[in-house]
């Protein structure tokens, strides 16, 4: 982990962790924001991704790299390969935000969109065959490392929180963060987030195993088909529960964060504060919570059709 934060030093900078004195009284316990909306291209995945990259030898990055995303990983690939004059081939879903492929594409990566995300996984092990280095969204070591300097920086604010809210896709962001929190502080609770219909590591946590599912969540973030084995073992280890939310509340909870915090974020982020809001009355008093705002890669068309459809 320390070896990641030295190698994305200088190309990502530490996020903010701030409390919020409005969101503190709507939870009812003290509520800090880790503001990785903020990074360079809009998401927490850049870290994983220099992580991942900068560890390459020459000739591995002259040979290019491969990604799978829903969304924010292929972003991070794409614009981290830019500025660092490698060639970049992206397999994402067809149903993947306009924005994202817009965005990636400007990038000058080659984009290919699939039928499901599934299918987009199958086709990158396939371009990953031919050469180029497969940057995992999240079943890799390096790049769970690199999400793990969220977690050191967390620990180096000094901020006394006891319980800290991550999302789940597959399961390589609060991988990285649980195993960087509780190696130094093991008192803090962590708490893994999903949406319904993109429940994968809930799912995983039932069977005992990972499985494969179909997803169905407007959080197409957190749209991985299945968790992999070691994300798996590093949340059994480390995370309390596994909370699942519905869309509509999560939503509601980028309204609130919009409203109250001024911050755009994902409804892959805004889900940290639904479950923060579901669990508060389960916790000590002198609970004090921190959330991980992993991405803000959403617009306002998209929140007012989500705001339509959910009726809020």
């Amino acid at each position: 982990m320390e070896a990641a934060r030295q190698r994305i030093d200088g190309h990502v900078n530490p996020s903010p962790f701030v409390e919020n004195a409005s969101l503190s009284g709507i939870v009812g316990r003290p509520v800090h924001l880790k503001l990785e909306l903020l990074q360079p291209s809009g998401s927490f995945k850049v870290r994983g991704v220099f992580s991942r990259i900068l560890a390459l030898s020459t000739q591995d990055r002259e040979a290019g790299v491969v990604a799978v995303s829903g969304g924010n990983h292929g972003l991070a690939v794409a614009s981290v390969a830019r500025q660092l004059g490698l060639s970049a081939q992206v397999f994402m879903p067809h149903t993947a935000p306009v924005r994202s492929i817009d965005r990636i594409r400007r990038d000058d990566a080659d984009l290919v969109l699939c039928e499901d995300v599934a299918q987009a996984f199958a086709e990158a092990e396939k371009a990953s065959a031919k050469g180029r280095t497969y940057v995992h969204p999240f079943n890799d070591l390096d790049v769970m490392a690199g999400q793990a300097t969220i977690g050191l920086e967390i620990l180096d604010s000094g901020t006394p929180i006891t319980d800290l809210f991550v999302s789940i896709g597959g399961g390589g962001l609060i991988g990285g963060v649980a195993a960087a929190i509780r190696s130094v502080r093991p008192d803090i609770r962590i708490w893994g987030v999903e949406t319904n219909g993109a429940d994968a590591m809930n799912r995983a946590f039932a069977a005992g195993r990972p499985v494969d599912m179909k997803i169905t969540s407007i959080a197409t973030t957190l749209g991985a088909p299945s968790v992999s084995d070691r994300s798996l073992a590093l949340a059994q280890a480390n995370v309390e529960r596994v909370v699942v939310v519905p869309d509509a509340e999560a939503v509601r909870d980028m309204l609130v964060l919009l409203d109250e915090a001024k911050l755009l974020c994902e409804p892959a982020a805004a889900c940290t504060l639904t479950a923060a809001r579901m669990l508060a009355n389960e916790l000590p008093e002198t609970a004090r919570l921190g959330l991980v705002l992993c991405g803000g890669n959403v617009t306002l068309e998209e929140l007012a059709l989500w705001r339509e459809k959910f009726s809020l």
